[in-house]
């Protein structure tokens, strides 16, 4: 098994010189490199750079994408970003009205990734209407995204009680006293009631009802590596027979290969599902 190459945590970006300027004619900061002037909202497309850090080739892949995360995911760390395990989850409501915001991730297995979050929030609300979404993480350093698709699903009670426990006390006090996505009257609002749960719970703070665990369980997880002239790498793994087809039918198959967690022992309703990876297919898409 190989593993795809991209940018050593040792290794100078292939498309910047030593002063921190890329070749495009702008520092890492924005700043034009002939005037030294910063850049404005007016002038964005100063900012556009070559990706040359690294490829991705089918041959180099893992032989699941829960391998492939881990090795992005583990040089994502070993290069020092700030918070790699930081994603955009979108959702949208029963409208169809999408949002999307900044989440971090708490698990990864085979079974998917998972998060947690107060269930009356505005993307509780959403998945409680509309059980899908879709996870992106973007390690801009390294010129790598990661995207997953999905159903998703509330953890069980001892999942998400684990969950809570290893939060910091001050996040525990702040599940309770926020009420999340709800207008407040101010932050002096916010500080009385963390300070009236604080004095409510002096030793162990217990999960608030209100507060837990969700999992999406992927169907489709795309590697996306930045090449030069926005000729990038593309590869995703797609569960077999997800994702394709009219649109009412790819909606019928994957809400049936979503909604049923396949084991060795039960293939799922497609009869070919195995839990070893061997019912992902695997596929370049243009960029």
């Amino acid at each position: 098994m190989h593993q795809a190459r991209g940018p050593r945590p040792d290794a100078d970006n292939a498309d910047m010189v030593e002063d921190g300027t890329d070749k495009g004619g702008t520092d890492k900061g924005g700043t034009d490199k002939a005037g030294g002037a910063a850049v404005g909202t007016d002038e964005l497309g100063v900012l556009r750079r070559d990706y040359r850090a690294g490829t991705l080739d089918e041959s180099e892949l893992a032989q699941t994408w829960l391998e492939q995360f881990r090795q992005w995911f583990d040089t994502a760390l070993a290069c020092g970003l700030r918070e790699p395990h930081a994603m955009v989850l979108a959702t949208a409501d029963a409208g169809g009205r999408p949002r999307a915001r900044t989440v971090l991730l708490k698990q990864v297995d085979a079974a998917g990734f998972v998060w947690a979050t107060n269930y009356g929030s505005r993307k509780g609300q959403d998945l409680a209407a509309n059980p899908r979404a879709a996870l992106c993480f973007s390690w801009v350093d390294l010129e790598r995204q990661v995207h997953a698709e999905g159903a998703v699903e509330q953890l069980s009670s001892a999942e998400s009680d684990s969950i809570f426990a290893a939060r910091p006390r001050g996040a525990q006090l702040a599940a309770w006293a926020s009420p999340q996505s709800e207008p407040v009257a101010g932050r002096d609002e916010l500080d009385r009631r963390l300070a009236d749960v604080s004095a409510r719970f002096t030793r162990q703070v217990p999960r608030p009802e209100h507060w837990g665990g969700y999992r999406l369980r992927p169907v489709s997880v795309e590697f996306w590596q930045g090449r030069g002239d926005r000729l990038h790498d593309r590869l995703r793994y797609r569960r077999a027979g997800g994702l394709t087809g009219a649109p009412a039918v790819a909606d019928a198959v994957n809400d049936a290969l979503e909604s049923h967690p396949c084991t060795e022992d039960d293939p799922g309703p497609l009869g070919e599902a195995r839990a070893d990876g061997r019912s992902w297919v695997i596929e370049r898409l243009g960029p």
